[in-house]
C-alpha cells in the first residue's frame, strides 16, 4: 500500500518535540500497515471451522441446554466454543479496524462508491453474525439480545411484523430462524458482499501463525462466557457492541433508539465513500456518532 503521503514528515508544531512527531508518524504507520483484512480473515477461517464443529452437537430446539452440554459433555467441546466464541470477535474487530484503514487511504487507493457501499452492507452482515451468535447461546445474554432485538424490529411502521417474521421470530419460533441465518443466510451475503475482496487478496494461514496460536492458547486458558439467569436478577447487560443501544432504550422510544439512530451512523459511512465535501461531513458525522456511542457504551457498561 502507498501511504507515503500520510507520513511526510512536517515541522512539528511550536513546543512538540521532533521525537514526537516521528513516535506519531510511526504509529501511524504500523496502524496503516497492518494486514488487518488478512487477520480478518484468518479469524473468520477459525470462526467457520470449529463453528461447523459446533453445528454438529447444537440443537435449536433446546439452545441452552446443547450449549451446556457442548461444555460439560462433548470432548474439547469448551475448547471449540471458545476458540468460535473469540475468533469470531476478533475477526469483526478486525473487519472494522480494515474498513478505518481504507477510509483513511490515499484518493488514488480509494474504492468506487458501489464496491464501498458492498464493502459497508458486508460489515452489518459480519455484525449480524455476531450478534446472532450471541442469541443462540440462549442464556441471560443472548435471550435479552433476542427480546430487545425483536421488539425494535416490530416497532418499524408497515414492514416490521414481515421484517421480524423473515429474521428473528424467536417468541413463535424459537431459535430456528436465528440458526439458519447464523448457519447460512448471513454468511452467504457477507461471502457475496466479500467476494471481490476475496478473489483479490490472498491471505495465508502460515503468515498469520502468531495469531493462530494465540487465539488457540486464549481459548485453552479461558472459557467462552456462558451466563444463565440468575433469580432476582433485574438488569442484564446485552452484548458489547449493544450497550450503548440498550442505554439510549431506557430513555428513547426504541423506533429511534434502535433504527433510526444506527441509520444515521449507515447513511454516514455510505456517504464517505463519496468524493469532496459530502466526504467530509459524512466523516465528521460518524466521528460524533461513534463518540456518543461510546460513551453511552461506557455508561451502561459501569451500571
Amino acid at each position: 500500500m502507498n501511504i507515503s503521503t500520510w507520513h511526510k514528515f512536517r515541522l512539528p508544531p511550536k513546543g512538540q518535540k521532533s521525537g514526537q512527531t516521528a513516535q506519531s508518524c510511526y504509529v501511524s504507520r504500523m496502524f496503516l500497515e497492518s494486514k488487518w483484512g488478512g487477520m480478518s480473515l484468518v479469524s473468520l477461517y477459525l470462526s467457520v471451522v470449529s463453528g461447523l464443529i459446533l453445528a454438529l452437537q447444537y440443537d435449536p430446539a433446546t439452545p441452552y441446554f446443547s450449549v451446556s452440554s457442548l461444555d460439560l459433555l462433548a470432548p474439547y467441546g469448551a475448547f471449540f466454543r471458545a476458540v468460535h466464541f473469540y475468533s469470531s470477535q476478533l475477526f469483526f474487530l478486525f473487519s472494522l479496524l480494515h474498513l478505518a484503514v481504507v477510509i483513511l487511504q490515499d484518493n488514488e487507493w480509494r474504492l468506487a462508491w458501489g464496491r464501498w457501499l458492498i464493502l459497508v452492507v458486508s460489515i452489518v452482515a459480519g455484525l449480524l453474525l455476531l450478534f446472532t451468535g450471541y442469541v443462540l447461546r440462549a442464556d441471560a445474554t443472548g435471550e435479552a439480545a433476542g427480546v430487545i432485538a425483536e421488539n425494535i424490529t416490530l416497532t418499524i411502521p408497515l414492514v416490521g411484523e414481515v421484517l421480524n417474521s423473515l429474521l428473528f421470530s424467536i417468541e413463535a419460533e424459537g431459535m430456528k430462524r436465528i440458526y439458519a441465518h447464523h448457519l447460512f443466510g448471513l454468511g452467504l451475503v457477507w461471502l457475496v458482499c466479500a467476494w471481490d475482496h476475496l478473489r483479490r487478496y490472498r491471505v495465508s494461514i502460515a503468515d498469520h501463525r502468531l495469531l493462530v496460536a494465540g487465539t488457540m492458547v486464549f481459548s485453552l486458558m479461558v472459557a467462552a462466557p456462558m451466563e444463565p439467569a440468575r433469580l432476582g436478577q433485574f438488569y442484564i447487560k446485552g452484548p458489547w457492541f449493544m450497550l450503548g443501544l440498550q442505554e439510549m432504550l431506557r430513555f428513547i422510544h426504541p423506533l429511534w433508539a434502535g433504527v433510526v439512530f444506527p441509520a444515521g451512523l449507515l447513511i454516514a459511512l455510505a456517504l464517505i465513500g463519496r468524493e469532496g465535501e459530502i466526504r467530509r461531513k459524512a466523516l465528521f458525522v460518524a466521528v460524533v456518532w461513534l463518540g456518543a456511542y461510546a460513551v453511552l457504551s461506557g455508561i451502561a457498561a459501569l451500571r
